[in-house]
């Protein structure tokens, strides 16, 4: 017989699965920033997702697991995950998908960070170089003036940073509730309070979609849904300060569809910044000596 996947080996694949769902949700969302307003599309993806989770839990467990043990925590972290969502989308209006993603790579590191201090994991030197490493390749893409000569970098760029340091927050708040809440009821949760939020501010700028409209909306609903249902399954088996660092495959993936959907072709200065983060990742990957 075989034998069943390690918890943490399954952690992974589930971490993997749910950042190619996320980029595949990114491109839609950019796509649609061309005919939709901002508050329309996290509208959309917030309460579309909602839908989407509650209808697979009432068909796959039977029902809908809403009550949690810390609703406050929840909330918290819904309307964190909604100005993350915000953020990054205002910044796929002005700038190329791969350098809000690249930017965007600073939320590993800074997860990594917040393990050690607020969960209390354990952390060696390895991963505290990563961290220091994959930080210095987020200022090579942020490229300041007093380093690096040349055109500014397009303020839109520091969106993603501000993206990178919330998200940070709400992959620990998932790690902390996966000890408190059934993860059915956390994923449940995830976009609950943000779609409430959106919905009150929907009536103030909408666009009636086309059929194809509706579709690419009701995609990208249940592309979030599903990508943070795989994130809060990923968390619930594995610690915050494993998971973090897989998190750089979402680069490639990023870049990918950033040339073919949109034509984006990354400069050297940016491509020098992601292999910095990256090597910085790999640092934060290596288990610590004790535990190997």
């Amino acid at each position: 017989m075989l034998r069943p996947m390690p918890p943490a080996l399954l952690g992974v694949a589930l971490q993997l699965a749910a950042l190619a769902t996320f980029v595949a949700m990114d491109t839609v969302i950019k796509l649609l920033t061309a005919g939709f307003p901002v508050s329309q599309i996290m509208w959309a993806r917030f309460v579309f997702g909602f839908l989407a989770v509650a209808l697979a839990l009432r068909v796959l467990a039977g029902r809908v697991p809403w009550r949690s043990h810390a609703p406050g925590l929840q909330t918290l972290r819904s309307l964190i995950l909604a100005v993350c969502n915000l953020l990054f989308t205002i910044a796929l209006v002005h700038i190329p998908l791969a350098d809000a993603t690249a930017v965007g790579f600073a939320s590993p590191l800074l997860t990594v960070a917040l393990a050690a201090v607020w969960l209390k994991e354990k952390v060696g030197w390895r991963r505290w170089a990563g961290v220091a490493i994959g930080l210095g390749g987020v200022v090579v893409l942020l490229r300041p003036p007093f380093l690096f000569a040349g055109e500014p970098v397009h303020w839109a760029m520091l969106l993603p940073l501000g993206t990178a340091a919330l998200f940070a927050v709400y992959q620990i708040l998932t790690r902390k509730l996966a000890a408190v809440d059934d993860p059915r009821t956390t994923i449940l949760h995830t976009s609950f309070a943000a779609g409430l939020v959106t919905s009150a501010a929907l009536p103030f700028d909408w666009v009636w979609p086309s059929a194809g409209g509706w579709a690419a909306l009701l995609l990208l609903g249940v592309l979030g849904g599903a990508g943070h249902g795989l994130l809060v399954m990923a968390f619930a088996r594995a610690p915050a300060s494993l998971l973090a660092p897989m998190s750089y495959t979402q680069m490639i993936w990023a870049v990918l569809a950033g040339l073919m959907v949109f034509g984006d072709v990354p400069d050297g200065l940016t491509l020098a910044g992601m292999a910095v983060i990256a090597a910085g990742g790999v640092l934060v990957a290596l288990p610590d000596r004790a535990r190997r």
